[in-house]
């Protein structure tokens, strides 16, 4: 008798994971509408021959990302909307935000994942449907933040061939150079033209891609990540930026936080950067608006009481403003939109001549120009 009753729970704990296993691999599409409209918020100069500086600011949900076609058809629409107004050319240089290829972790999975209500029912479900990669990420994870580092850590060798087929792609189709906001990935570096991982930790990098759709130079770094990401993403201690050669000029990238520091911008002056891109990301909607909560406020030194979030990034990004940069001119893109209960805040700006040109920050997505 108990014999049989150990057969009969071998079997049933079989029938049970072989159907867990199952379920795993099953991904079933779903409905999909989104909205591929963008308006022009900014179109700052004249036209001319040394090109110009576009910000793209879109507005994502994590539906957009359940499918990398999707992804693509959306940011198509949107540099097609932008070379149908006449701003896009051989030399321009396209900017996205901070953490756009980050969300490539959430890509491919199943309806459950996308129908959460919470981030953290989300990423529950993305554990769930992927038991073993996520155990050996966790093995392997470091930092303080364990299961942030395996959430991002445990897809990232397809995360970063889909974020080089994207905006390796966008830049080939469009024939720009893309500033392809930027992804977390463990140890990036580019080998043979290719984007490759290592098992270090984790970084918050971006690609500049050329119009023939390859990388251009090595994954810049951030060096200063946000106290809410320095659990699980480590900052650059080499602390090293570098400048990428484009038609339109020397283009110097700072990753968010990294825009606020002037000893990054002295490394640029000293690289001779023209321009500088500024891809970033707040989170949390109304942000914006709210008082500065700035994580390194004695290296940075001190705002004035009652300065907001978005007059705090106008101050401490100081592109064009000689003598802390003789960058002539800057984009600084935010991403918009909601991941399910994170909302997000941000309002693009573009720096020319020591003035800021910003988006008003109405709902939808948003181009903003720098005609150089």
């Amino acid at each position: 008798m108990r014999k049989l009753l150990y057969i009969t729970f071998a079997l049933a704990l079989i029938a049970g994971l072989t159907s867990y296993g199952v379920w795993t691999r099953d991904r079933p599409g779903a409905h999909y509408l989104s909205d591929l409209r963008i308006e022009l918020a900014v179109d700052q100069g004249v036209p001319s021959e040394r090109g110009n500086l576009l910000a793209i600011q879109p507005e994502l949900f994590p539906t957009d990302y359940q499918d990398i076609e999707r992804l693509h058809r959306k940011l198509a629409a949107y540099l097609q909307q932008a070379r149908e107004r006449g701003l896009v050319n051989a030399k321009t240089v396209v900017v996205l935000p901070e953490h756009i290829g980050t969300w490539l972790m959430v890509s491919g999975e199943k309806n459950e994942l996308y129908q959460a209500t919470t981030l953290k029912e989300a990423m529950n479900w993305l554990a769930v449907s992927n038991p073993l990669p996520f155990l050996k990420a966790l093995i392997g994870a470091k930092g303080d933040s364990r299961v942030d580092d395996a959430h991002l850590r445990m897809k990232a060798k397809k995360m970063a061939k889909d974020y080089q087929l994207l905006f390796g792609g966008l830049a080939k189709e469009f024939q720009v150079t893309l500033v392809a906001g930027s992804i977390v990935l463990p140890d990036p570096s580019v080998n043979q033209g290719s984007l490759q991982i290592g098992s270090g930790a984790l970084y918050n990098s971006t690609l500049v891609f050329g119009s023939d759709g390859l990388p251009i130079g090595q994954p810049q770094r951030q060096i200063h990540p946000t106290a809410s990401e320095s659990g699980y993403i480590h900052g650059d201690v080499r602390e090293s930026i570098e400048t990428f050669d484009t038609p339109a000029g020397r283009l110097g990238v700072l990753i968010g936080s990294d825009s606020w520091y002037p000893d990054n911008y002295r490394k640029l002056d000293e690289q001779q950067a023209q321009l500088i891109a500024v891809p970033a990301f707040i989170m949390g909607k109304g942000r914006w608006e709210q008082p500065w909560r700035s994580d390194n406020s004695a290296a940075l030194g001190a705002m004035a009481p009652g300065t907001n979030e978005g007059a705090a990034w106008h101050h401490l990004t100081l592109t064009s403003r000689a003598p802390q940069s003789l960058a002539g001119h800057g984009a600084s893109v935010f991403m918009r939109g909601q991941f399910w209960d994170l909302g997000t805040s941000g309002q693009s700006f573009l720096s020319n001549a020591g003035q800021i040109f910003a988006d008003d920050g109405s709902r939808g997505a948003r181009l903003l120009n720098l005609w150089l």
